[in-house]
C-alpha cells in the first residue's frame, strides 16, 4: 500500500510516495529481505525450468490425461454427484463458520485460534483444488484433464496440503509453549512471530510444489533422490516436531498432582490431536497407495478420504470438542 507524502510538490511536479513495510523492526528487515529474495529466485528458476521442459516437447503433442473414477456404474453417478457436492458445501460453510467465529469474538484473538482460522482457510483452498473438477467430471461424464490443468491442480494441492501439515505442527508448538512454558508464552508467541510462521508455511508449501514439479520434468535424473528428500523433510520432520511437542506436553501433564487438573489441561489439545491423527492416517494411506505402479480403486478411496473427508471433519472436531468455540458459536 502507498501513503502520500505530506511534503509539497518539488519543482518538477513529481509527488513522492512511501511504501508501507511488513515490519518496522530493523532486526527483522534482513530476514524478510533474504526470505522474499529467495522466494523470488526460486519462483523464477522453477518457472524457467518448466517452460524449458515444455518447449523441448513436441508442440503438436496433446497433453491430456484421464482422471480415475470411483465407479463406472452410470446409475451411481447422480448419487456420487449429490454426495460430493454436499460434502464440499459442508466443508466450505463449516470452515467459513470457524473463521467468522474466531474473527468476531475478541476472546479468541490469540495464537491458537489464529492458527486454527488459517487452518480452516487452508482446508477450503485444499478441497477447492480437486472437488469442483471432480464434480464437473461426474456431471459431464468426462475424465479428461489437460496437462496444464493437471499441473496446476497438483501444484495447488501440494501447496495447501503442505500448509496443512505445517500449520498442524505450529499448533502443536503453540500448545507446547502454552502448557510447558506458560510464563514465556505471551512474549514468544507474539502476533509478529505467528504471522511469520504462517508465511513460512506457505513458502515451504510452494517449495515442495516446485520440487514435485521438477521431479516430473523430462531432463530430471534424480527423481528418487528428490522424492526421498521431500518425503523426509515434509513428512518425517513435521511429524517428529508434533511427537516431540506432545511428549513434552504429556510429561508436564503427568506432573500435575490433581486428576481434574490433568484432564482439564489435556482436554485443551484433544481436538488438535484428533485432527493430527486423522490427517496423518489418511495422508500415510494415500502415500503408500500412490507408490504402487498401478493406481487402484483402493487408492482412489484413500485420495477421497484425504482430500474430502479430512477437511470436512475438521470443523466438527473443533466445534464439538472445544468449549471456547462452542460458546462463541452461540453468539454468532
Amino acid at each position: 500500500m502507498c501513503t502520500s507524502n505530506t511534503e509539497q510538490h518539488n519543482q518538477t511536479g513529481v509527488t513522492e510516495f512511501q511504501l508501507r513495510g511488513h515490519s518496522e523492526d530493523p532486526d527483522l528487515q534482513p530476514i524478510l529481505f533474504g526470505l522474499f529474495l529467495f522466494m523470488y529466485l526460486v519462483t523464477e528458476l522453477g518457472n524457467l525450468l518448466i517452460m524449458l521442459a515444455l518447449y523441448k516437447q513436441n508442440r503438436s503433442t496433446k497433453y491430456d490425461t484421464c482422471l480415475m473414477e470411483l465407479s463406472e456404474d452410470p446409475d451411481l453417478q447422480p448419487i456420487l454427484l449429490g454426495l460430493f457436492l454436499s460434502m464440499y458445501l459442508v466443508t466450505v460453510l463449516g470452515n467459513l463458520l470457524i473463521i467468522l467465529t474466531v474473527s468476531s469474538d475478541s476472546h479468541l484473538h490469540n495464537p491458537m485460534y489464529f492458527f486454527l482460522s488459517n487452518l480452516s482457510l487452508t482446508d477450503i483452498c485444499f478441497i477447492s483444488t480437486t472437488d469442483p473438477k471432480m464434480l464437473v467430471n461426474i456431471q459431464t461424464h468426462s475424465r479428461a484433464i489437460s496437462y496444464v490443468g493437471c499441473l496446476t491442480q497438483m501444484s495447488l494441492f501440494i501447496i495447501f496440503g503442505c500448509m496443512n501439515d505445517m500449520l498442524l505442527t505450529m499448533m502443536a508448538y503453540d500448545y507446547f509453549m502454552a502448557i510447558c512454558q506458560p510464563l514465556h508464552y505471551q512474549v514468544i508467541m507474539n502476533p509478529r512471530l505467528c504471522g511469520l510462521l504462517v508465511l513460512v508455511s506457505f513458502f515451504l508449501g510452494f517449495l515442495e510444489s516446485l520440487l514435485h514439479n521438477l521431479v516430473g520434468l523430462p531432463f530430471t535424473n534424480t527423481k528418487n533422490t528428490v522424492r526421498c528428500f521431500v518425503g523426509a523433510f515434509y513428512g518425517f520432520l513435521p511429524l517428529s516436531g508434533i511427537c516431540f511437542s506432545y511428549y513434552k506436553i504429556v510429561s508436564t501433564i503427568l506432573r500435575i498432582p490433581s486428576s481434574s487438573g490433568k484432564y482439564k489441561t489435556f482436554s485443551t489439545c484433544g481436538s488438535h490431536l484428533s485432527v493430527v491423527c486423522l490427517f496423518y492416517r489418511t495422508g500415510i494411506g494415500l502415500y503408500f497407495s500412490s507408490d504402487q505402479t498401478s493406481f487402484t480403486r483402493k487408492g482412489a478411496v484413500a485420495s477421497v478420504m484425504y482430500t474430502v473427508i479430512t477437511p470436512m471433519l475438521n470443523p466438527f472436531v473443533y466445534s464439538l470438542s472445544n468449549k471456547d468455540i462452542k460458546c462463541a458459536l452461540r453468539t454468532v
